[in-house]
C-alpha cells in the first residue's frame, strides 16, 4: 500500500498529516497487515524529525503561491506551479500510489492535479471555517472530503456534497494530556496558584508578548504564567521581563520559553488551567483536544482573513472568549486572564464546550479511509 501525503505550508496544514500518518500506522498494526510506504510531496520538508518518526518519505515538488495582493512573483510562480504538476505526475507515475491525502494550501496544488490526471483517488480535509483556495479547487474531483467546521461544507460545488463529512481535525498522539500534578512539578511551577499558558505561534508575537509583559506583575501576584515568546523574540522578552519583575516576591511564577516541542507542549498544556493563543485552525484543535478554557486573539483580518471567522465560531460554543488586536489593552488582557483561570468552575465549563471540536477521532476517521481505499486498489491490481 502506498499513500502520498500533501499540503505542508505551515504546522497547521503539516502536523494533522503527521497525526493521520500514526492513526494508520494503528490500523495496519492491529489488522496484522504489510507497513504502507508513505510519502510527503511539498516544496521543503517542514519537520525533519517528525516525518522520521512516522516513517514518511520526503519527495520536493515546486509549488508557486498565489498573493491576494500584487506582485510580480504572482506571474512568475505559475510557471513554478506547473513545473511542480509536471514533477509531481511523473514522480505520481512511478511511484503510482493507492491514494493521496491533500491538507490544502498552495503546495498541494501540483500534487492535488496530477493525481487528478492520473485518476489517483483524492482526499482533502479543510481545518478552516470557510474552505481555501486550493481545497474548493480539489473538492469538485476529491473522492472524499473532511471539515472541522460545517461552515465549510458551504463552499463545496453542490454534486460532491455527498463526499463531505464533519470530522473534527486531526490531532498528534504525543499531544494528549498527562498527569496534571507530574506537569507541574516537572516544569517547577507553583502548585498553590492557577496557570495560565500563551502561545503566540511557533514565530511568536510580539503585540500578544508586549500586552502580556505590560501585566505580568499583575498576573504573577494570582497565578503561574507558562508564555511562548517565538524564537526570534525570546532575546527580548526575557531580559525585558526581568527587569519588570525585578521587585516582584513572584517573579518565579513566570517560566519564558522561545519554543515548545511536541512533548514540551504537551506538558505546559497538561498543566495549564487557561490556554491565551492565536486563532490557526491547528491551535483550536488542540485547545478543544485538550477540553482547555481559552483566550483567543486572531490575527488581524487584513494579515489573515481565516482566524478570526475560526476564532468566533470557536468562541460560539462558549468555549473560549475573542479579544480582538486591535482593541486589546493590557489590563483588558490581564483582566480576561484573571477572570476565567481563577474561578475554577467557570474554567472547566468552558473547557466541556469546546470538545465538540476536538480532533480526537477526526485522524483515525482519515486513516480508516485511506486504508480502505489502499486495500481495495491493492486488490484491484492484482486481480488484473
Amino acid at each position: 500500500m502506498k499513500i502520498v501525503f500533501t499540503g505542508s505550508g505551515t504546522g497547521g496544514h503539516f502536523y494533522p498529516i503527521i497525526a493521520v500518518a500514526e492513526a494508520v500506522h494503528d490500523i495496519v498494526a492491529e489488522s496484522q497487515l504489510v507497513d504502507p510506504q508513505m510519502f510527503q510531496f511539498a516544496p521543503a520538508p517542514f519537520d525533519q524529525d517528525a516525518l522520521f518518526a512516522t516513517r514518511i518519505e520526503f519527495v520536493p515538488i515546486p509549488a508557486g503561491k498565489v498573493r491576494r495582493y500584487f506582485s510580480f512573483q504572482n506571474f512568475t510562480d505559475i510557471f513554478v506551479t506547473l513545473s511542480g504538476i509536471m514533477k509531481a505526475w511523473s514522480t505520481l507515475f512511478k511511484l503510482y500510489p493507492d491514494v493521496v491525502f491533500s491538507k490544502g494550501g498552495y503546495t498541494s496544488v501540483p500534487t492535488v492535479l496530477a493525481a487528478h490526471y492520473l485518476g489517483i483517488p483524492v482526499i482533502i480535509h479543510e481545518s478552516d471555517t470557510r474552505m481555501g483556495r486550493a481545497n474548493k479547487l480539489a473538492a469538485r474531483f476529491a473522492y472524499r472530503i473532511g471539515v472541522a467546521y460545517e461552515s465549510a461544507a458551504q463552499d463545496v460545488p453542490a454534486k460532491a456534497k455527498k463526499n463531505v463529512a464533519v470530522i473534527g481535525t486531526p490531532v498528534r498522539k504525543i499531544l494528549a494530556l498527562t498527569d496534571k500534578e507530574q506537569a507541574m512539578q516537572s516544569l517547577g511551577l507553583d502548585p498553590t496558584v492557577p496557570t495560565v499558558l500563551v502561545l503566540g505561534g511557533s514565530l511568536g508575537s510580539k503585540k500578544i508578548n508586549d500586552m502580556l509583559l505590560a501585566g505580568l506583575t499583575e498576573l504573577v501576584e494570582t497565578m503561574n504564567v507558562i508564555h511562548q515568546t517565538g524564537k526570534d523574540n525570546f532575546a527580548e522578552v526575557g531580559p525585558t521581563s526581568k527587569l519588570i519583575l525585578e521587585k516582584s516576591a513572584h517573579a518565579s511564577r513566570y517560566h519564558a520559553v522561545p519554543y515548545f516541542a511536541a512533548d514540551s507542549l504537551r506538558q505546559a498544556a497538561s498543566a495549564a488551567d487557561l490556554i491565551v493563543s492565536r486563532a490557526g485552525s491547528g491551535s483550536i484543535s488542540e485547545i478543544a483536544f485538550w477540553k482547555k478554557p481559552a483566550i483567543l486573539i486572531p490575527i488581524p483580518e487584513s494579515i489573515s482573513h481565516d482566524q478570526r471567522t475560526n476564532a468566533y465560531s470557536y468562541a460560539h460554543t462558549g468555549a473560549a472568549v475573542v479579544l480582538e488586536e486591535g482593541n486589546m489593552t493590557p489590563h483588558v488582557l490581564a483582566s480576561e486572564i484573571h477572570r476565567i483561570a481563577t474561578d475554577a468552575e467557570l474554567a472547566q465549563s468552558m473547557g466541556e464546550k469546546g470538545a465538540v471540536y476536538g480532533g480526537s477521532d477526526a485522524a483515525r476517521t482519515i486513516a480508516e479511509e485511506l486504508v480502505a481505499i489502499g486495500l481495495a486498489h491493492e486488490a484491484e491490481q492484482d486481480a488484473k
